[in-house]
């Protein structure tokens, strides 16, 4: 096991706003690449897949940290937080809503049905 910490990150753009919300993250992965601790980060958009019919919204950051700290200081670092305060808090940003979630992979701590 390790200490990443995975992070996915969900934007629903606002109708019309797709694709400059998409490269308005895209500006966004030139300096995280450059930080230490950063393994990936990259923003993706949903296509089709008759294998693949979920729901989600349909830009998404997968990222991977080498520890919670360094996550946590990349959530702290300038242009994130006027990224967030730009474009999704803001009443005229281009995000409608968005959802970030963090993940281990250390099984400690996991209520989960065993299967097996």
């Amino acid at each position: 096991m390790s200490s990443l910490v995975y992070c996915t990150a969900q934007f629903k753009p606002r109708p019309g706003k797709e694709a400059e919300l998409f490269r308005a993250l895209q500006m966004l992965e030139p300096n995280a690449h450059r930080e230490d601790a950063c393994v990936q980060y990259t923003v993706t958009r949903q296509i089709s897949s008759p294998f693949a019919e979920g729901t989600s919204f349909p830009i998404v950051f997968h990222e991977i940290w080498s520890d919670m700290e360094s996550f946590e200081a990349h959530c702290q670092r300038r242009e994130i937080v006027e990224f967030f305060e730009r474009y999704c808090k803001a009443e005229d940003g281009l995000a409608e809503d968005w959802n970030v979630c963090i993940y281990t992979d250390e099984p400690e701590n996991f209520d989960a049905p065993q299967f097996g």
